[in-house]
């Protein structure tokens, strides 16, 4: 069984685990809190997404303040990510992710009170903070307590959680705006959080605090992050709707995140102890697993992002509609789990990965033949293939990046693997939002070139228009030449949606020959240790 997700044990002998060891309760309750805890931090970033409407007329916000309701969340929760590897060490895993997922609890309560725009921005951005560390101690977790025998269940669960929790975001968001109101957005994380705020306290208990390391903390490094991570996120987020580099504030960002970045590896190299550990990307497997997980970010976030907005601006749909559209690819999601669980046992995982990969591609190769007229039915089988291909890909992802460093290097990887697949979500968003807008003016001139007196079609159509209005007293040629208007830059809309879909294919089937470049995962036995092959 050579390159099974099995085999990969990491620096832990096989016969210091048995294959068939009986998993400690304890440990196994711990684990599933933490779980929980994660996804509703995931479950967070997307969970307004389709509710911002409702949000913006309850707190009175303009349409240019209220995409900061996710963008201050996505800044912050992107700066934690990295650092809560450092945070474990530190304060051990039990008192990091206990006391992240009670102040996660504090400060959904406090979005739910929030009166004004404001105050929304920085509640928002404290909840995406400390949100942030609950994420990556669950990757650790399971490559850490969990022997290597057990990974073919464990992986498929956190897989599932990491893309199923922003996939359904917009679905549970829809549904709760339109039942109740926006503020069971933030209130339906209120009990969970307790729950799993007072289990983790409990139960977890896989290591020991090293408080001596605070002293030798690097704060500059910190800040430089901070700025640099913070920084991209926001020129990341705001630069289409800015127009990019015309705006004075995009620029600004820039540089500081160049700034930033310079600090920071200077930093991360020099300093005794750094803010984060980088020399897991020394690991060739790991390399290459943060590579796939930067574009399964784009894949999974750009594709929640690209669907409800052909369904709100083409089809005319609500939230609650989109939710029930989008919440095909999750169900898809939830049944390949235990099937690439168990196919981790028995395939090559690289194979594994060709095949999502191929999935993938294959429902957004179907999606360039896109029209104004599609709905629920003619997005089912991309979804489904969508669901597919993410399962497929990120349980070998994990298994891969993971799974051969050492159970001391887990804990600071796991941070800057899901920041990866984060920063891949970021970049994907900002390059689709401006390929869309980008693209739509490009069609809508071709089209309007084709729209001139001596096309015969045209004329016609608009002769029929003005007549229609005309039965109705208004002034028919001035209303024809609306209508045509509006015609010609919905179809612009659309064309450009079926140019993302297409790059988006070329992109996934480009990763399948990436997939060659990883070397096979670590053979029966084998204790790969931290360092590359």
């Amino acid at each position: 069984m050579a390159g099974s997700a099995t085999t990969t044990a990491g620096s832990m002998p096989a016969a210091a685990m048995p294959a068939d060891a009986p998993m400690d309760k304890r440990k196994l309750i711990a684990f599933f809190a933490m779980v929980l805890g994660m996804f509703m931090s995931i479950l967070d970033i997307q969970i307004v997404s389709a509710s911002l409407s409702e949000i913006q007329a309850g707190l009175s916000a303009g349409s240019d303040e209220i995409g900061w309701v996710q963008t201050s969340y996505l800044i912050a929760e992107v700066i934690m990510i990295p650092l809560s590897g450092t945070l474990a060490r530190i304060v051990s895993t039990r008192y990091l992710f206990a006391f992240s997922a009670a102040g996660f609890t504090v400060a959904s309560a406090l979005c739910a009170t929030a009166t004004n725009i404001d105050q929304m921005i920085v509640y928002r951005a404290i909840q995406g903070f400390i949100g942030g560390g609950m994420i990556p101690s669950v990757f650790a977790a399971a490559f850490t307590i969990f022997p290597p025998s057990k990974r073919a269940i464990v992986s498929p669960i956190i897989g599932l959680i990491a893309t199923l929790a922003p996939t359904i975001g917009p679905t549970v968001g829809g549904y709760l705006s339109h039942a109740f109101s926006w503020h069971w957005l933030f209130l339906v994380n209120i009990i969970p959080g307790i729950i799993v705020s007072i289990v983790t306290w409990n139960f977890i208990d896989f290591d020991k605090p090293e408080l001596s390391l605070f002293k030798k903390f690097d704060w500059t490094g910190l800040a430089a992050m901070g700025i640099f991570l913070g920084a991209l996120e926001y020129v990341l987020e705001e630069g289409n709707s800015n127009d990019w580099f015309n705006d004075h504030m995009i620029v600004i960002g820039a540089i500081a995140s160049v700034a930033g970045a310079v600090v920071f590896f200077y930093r991360a190299f020099t300093s005794e102890f750094p803010v984060v550990d980088l020399t897991a990307f020394a690991n060739r497997n790991f390399a290459f697993g943060s590579i796939f997980s930067f574009v399964m970010g784009i894949g999974l976030y750009g594709l929640t992002y690209i669907y409800p907005v052909y369904l709100g601006r083409i089809r005319g749909y609500d939230s609650l509609m989109i939710g029930e559209t989008m919440f095909v690819s999750g169900l898809a999601m939830f049944f390949t789990a235990p099937i690439a669980g168990k196919l981790s046992t028995v395939m090559d995982l690289r194979a594994m990965m060709v095949l999502g990969f191929i999935s993938f591609a294959a429902g957004t190769y179907i999606m360039t033949g896109i029209t104004a007229d599609w709905d629920f039915y003619e997005l089912f089988i991309p979804q489904i293939l969508r669901g597919f291909g993410l399962m497929m890909c990120m349980v070998p992802i994990n298994n891969i990046a993971l799974g051969t460093l050492p159970p001391a290097r887990i804990r600071g990887a796991s941070g800057l693997f899901n920041l990866t697949r984060n920063l891949g979500g970021a970049v994907g968003l900002a390059i689709i939002s401006t390929l869309l807008s980008n693209r739509q003016d490009v069609h809508y001139e071709r089209l309007r070139e084709n729209l001139d007196w001596g096309n015969q079609a045209a004329v016609s159509q608009l002769n029929n228009m003005a007549a229609n209005l005309n039965a109705y007293g208004l002034d028919g040629a001035t209303g024809a030449i609306k209508q045509m208007v509006q015609m010609a830059t919905k179809q612009a809309v659309v064309m450009s949606f079926s140019d993302v879909f297409m790059i988006l294919t070329v992109l996934f089937g480009m990763m399948i020959l990436g997939v060659a470049a990883i070397s096979k995962p670590a053979p029966q036995g084998g204790g790969g240790g931290g360092g590359g092959h």
